[in-house]
């Protein structure tokens, strides 16, 4: 059977379409990677919804695709000079954590989200902290973390943008500011230590007079103390002790010999 040179033209012509075509189909398959959503525009408008995860076809130059990534972003908003509400100037920074969970709204709502939101979290930091007093922002940060987050997701919700944290993170003072609070934290630990030794002074006069209160029902008590005091001095390396010896401790003696006590309330011998 023989082919005339018209039908090898035709052949010709028909196998450069199929290869074309085959070309074309493959220079429109994409992989969109299991992180990642296609926003699909085909004339000027959206698909209805976004492509992927996996291998699509998007046939240029009819369609047009935004890729749109589903992971966790971490903003990190650089130092802001924020004046606290009792007009202290301090340098802040902080970082923002947020995802895409709508892509669509995340490409139809704003031109750039992700310079959106970077610059949102700055202006919203000032702002939020501005409000704060310095004791506040130091000592109650996990609420201001909360706030935080609060406000920057309310306004990108809006763009499909959910912000899951907020933290601040370093809060640098004035050189000025630091020495004052040292200062105030070296007052703060004076006045509770005076007021600790005032607490152990009352508490051991209280104790002093119950102990007084008990020897007064027992005035041997008071011999017997004073005995374990003298060998308690005597412990030590002394040459010379010298003490009072109250008369009540003769008067037994003075009772069986029958004499009459003496009148001097107490002698001093010397020990040696």
């Amino acid at each position: 059977m023989e082919i005339n040179g018209m039908e090898l033209n035709a052949l010709a012509v028909a196998g450069i379409i199929i290869g074309i075509v085959v070309l074309y189909i493959l220079s429109c398959i994409r992989f969109i990677y299991e992180y990642e959503r296609a926003v699909v525009f085909r004339l000027g408008r959206v698909l209805e919804k976004p492509k992927g995860p996996g291998i699509i076809l998007v046939f240029y130059p009819i369609d047009r695709m935004e890729r749109v990534s589903l992971r966790i972003r971490v903003n990190d908003v650089p130092s802001q000079d924020v004046i606290t509400r009792d007009n202290v100037t301090v340098k802040v920074n902080a970082v923002v954590y947020f995802r895409v969970i709508e892509p669509q709204q995340a490409i139809l709502e704003v031109e750039d989200y992700l310079y959106a939101t970077h610059e949102l979290s700055q202006t919203t930091l000032r702002s939020i902290l501005g409000q704060s007093e310095l004791d506040e922002l130091l000592s109650e940060r996990d609420r201001i973390n909360r706030h935080l987050q609060e406000v920057i997701d309310s306004q990108t919700d809006p763009w499909g943008i959910k912000v899951s944290a907020v933290e601040v993170k370093h809060v640098d003072l004035p050189d000025s500011m630091q020495r004052a609070m040292a200062r105030q934290a070296e007052s703060e630990r004076e006045r509770r230590a005076k007021i600790i030794h005032a607490e152990g002074e009352f508490q051991a006069s209280a104790k002093l007079r119950d102990a007084a209160m008990t020897i007064e029902g027992h005035p041997m008590a008071m011999q017997m103390r004073f005995l374990q005091t003298l060998v308690d001095v005597g412990s030590e390396n002394n040459s010379t002790l010298v003490f009072p010896v109250p008369i009540d401790l003769f008067s037994v003696f003075l009772k069986q010999n029958g004499s009459p006590p003496a009148q001097s309330d107490e002698i001093e011998p010397s020990v040696a």
